[in-house]
């Protein structure tokens, strides 16, 4: 590691220096604490009895070697302030972690395993001009081995449950909520401890490896969610690690997030070449096909507010960051959750933008639920709502979410979100999907949405796969698979997503029928989608200029799971279509 590069945020191999590396007949320990009067180290291979660490380099880093030290032993850094007062801290740069709530960081070998997913790697891409359907997944609440909260299966167990059902069920990505070790369940992972350590709930970092190679050779990618905002006040981990604020503002008033938690004082190089440490050891000792960077707009504006204003600090280290994440892993995907107006987000960072790939379309996302919960009534004057999304379209690239975030805290499914009684909620969510599935934007999905889970999403419990044994929960999640492998066949659902070309409005002011229609091209294809959003039949004329038929492809219609039917003819005068209530059509137009 170069020291100069630690210090001005430049490192991203600082991991490789720092932490705990094996060597043979034991390990060397070395860890960052500039305050410290004193570091001792403790564990396993010494009886818990301190080991005292030496000062290195410029006096701010504390190092020794201990023989007998192997895999899988426990340790800690015992902290001494300057007063002579001493913290139990795991190890910031640790490869691995205890279960909660124990907290003593353990020795891995990084070198250990060794993939078989080198066709993988060297094909891999991200995805601008190809389909990415993502499912978004909790590890420990997709199915459980048992009724306890904490039963869990590891990550090489769940791999043949979940691979075999991605594939089928037409997802090519999975996205999994926050890995790295985190004390409270109910967290999810975004209070996070062990930023360089795969949570203990579900295994070892080998079995993790293991579980990303398997998806890999089954040709699915995998997205991490990564936190480079804040981090958990637990005073064995990051908080005032050598007795003074390391990693965090010293001041409340900017030092805590409104989770409660420790903000990252990103102006610091310490803290920057920590963090992007830790996003490419995810990318580049796991294979990790992509990070989705948690809380952006936390980082772009002063505890999240515009009012506040630009924290300079933490945009700049967003920029540097992906600026280098992207020449080390060219073909890696970098996503950012941001709700904000910030221009230049999907930017190039040598073009002054912020570097990342993709950015969730927190809009579309809440204009269209909130669309949908409006009584059909009330939708004419709702009408452009869904229309809006297409005005900013185009400022960045964007990616749909319907996330945990919306399933959780007394927002009510997405299945529950829809306007009406029982029956008209299944009709509206097949609408929607289709609706969601045509509009451009790469798509995420979170598990149980596929089936219409019916309650909020609860992490103590595995999804509730018994509403598959009811007609209706049954026939959604079988017309979703068809959506969504047509959507993976089909590349003016995905081809065009970042060109002009690739979208046109078809008729969008059909006010008072609650009527869209509008064209994806791509790939040499063209596909049209209707859709009518009202209680009531509508009658609807579409036209299309050099078209000369259409080939149905799928529709909302609970009856409909054969063949799409027959061409219709499109004369130059269009085509009268009868829409039902609540529907939706993709024709091919040939």
């Amino acid at each position: 590691m170069d020291h100069y590069g630690f210090y001005t945020g430049k490192s991203f191999d600082a991991y490789q220096y720092l932490g705990a590396h094996l060597d043979g007949t034991g390990a060397v320990f070395r860890t960052f604490a500039p305050a410290a009067g004193r570091v001792s180290l403790i564990g396993e291979f010494s009886g818990w009895r301190e080991v005292p660490m030496d000062q290195e380099h410029d006096g701010n880093f504390w190092g020794c070697r201990v023989e007998g030290a192997a895999a899988g032993m426990m340790y800690k850094y015992r902290v001494y302030d300057r007063g002579g007062g001493f913290t139990d801290h795991c190890d910031p740069y640790g490869f691995g972690m205890e279960l909660r709530p124990a907290c003593a960081s353990i020795l891995r070998d990084l070198h250990a395993y060794r993939f078989s997913d080198g066709p993988w790697m060297g094909a891999r891409s991200d995805r601008r001009d190809g389909p990415l359907n993502i499912y978004e997944l909790h590890f420990g609440s997709f199915r459980k081995p048992g009724p306890e909260p904490d039963d869990w299966y590891n990550y090489e167990e769940l791999a043949p449950i979940l691979l075999p059902y991605l594939k089928e069920w037409g997802y090519n990505y999975v996205e999994v909520l926050p890995l790295t070790e985190y004390p409270c369940d109910q967290s999810w992972g975004y209070q996070v401890t062990g930023f360089f350590s795969p949570t203990a709930r579900y295994g070892t970092a080998d079995q993790l490896k293991a579980f990303i190679d398997a998806c890999h050779q089954n040709g699915i990618g995998v997205i991490m969610d990564f936190v480079p905002v804040h981090f958990a006040v637990d005073g064995y981990a990051l908080a005032k690690y050598d007795g003074t604020a390391l990693y965090e503002y010293p001041h409340s008033a900017v030092g805590e997030s409104e989770w409660g938690s420790c903000n990252f004082m990103h102006s610091r190089g310490e803290v920057r070449s920590f963090l992007q440490s830790a996003a490419h050891y995810w990318l580049e000792e796991f294979h990790f096909d992509g990070l989705r960077m948690d809380a952006i707009s936390r980082a772009i504006y002063w505890q999240g507010d515009p009012a506040r204003g630009v924290n300079g600090s933490a945009v700049d280290f967003l920029r540097e960051m992906n600026r280098g994440l992207k020449a080390l892993h060219p073909t890696a995907i970098l996503a950012a959750e941001d709700s904000t107006s910030f221009p230049g987000v999907t930017v190039p960072a040598d073009q002054g933008g912020l570097g990342f790939d993709y950015k969730w379309d927190m809009g579309w996302m809440n204009d269209t639920l909130d669309y949908f919960r409006t009584p059909p009534e009330h939708r004419p004057g709702a009408y452009h709502r869904l229309t809006f999304s297409m005005m900013y379209y185009y400022d960045a690239r964007y990616l749909l979410p319907l996330s945990h975030d919306e399933v959780v805290h007394g927002k009510a499914s997405v299945f529950q979100k829809m306007a009406g009684e029982y029956e008209d909620k299944h009709r509206q969510l097949r609408a929607f999907y289709l609706y969601m599935y045509a509009h451009p934007g790469k798509k995420l999905n979170f598990m149980g949405n596929e089936f219409a889970q019916v309650r909020e999403w609860d992490e103590k419990r595995q999804q509730d796969w018994d509403l598959l044994a009811y007609p209706l929960h049954d026939g959604f999640h079988r017309f979703m698979a068809r959506l969504n492998r047509l959507y993976l066949d089909h590349p003016a659902l995905w081809a065009g997503d970042y060109s002009r070309e690739g979208f046109q409005w078809i008729d969008c002011h059909q006010e008072e029928k609650c009527v869209y229609a509008f064209e994806r091209r791509g790939g040499g294809e063209r596909l049209a989608a209707v859709f009518n959003f009202s209680d009531r039949e509508q009658a609807f004329l579409l036209k299309l200029d050099g078209a000369s038929a259409l080939r149905p492809l799928l529709d909302s219609d609970p009856c409909h799971e054969g063949p799409a039917g027959p061409d219709l003819s499109l004369p130059e005068a269009g085509a009268e279509l009868a829409l039902p209530p609540y529907s939706g059509f993709y024709y091919q137009v040939l």
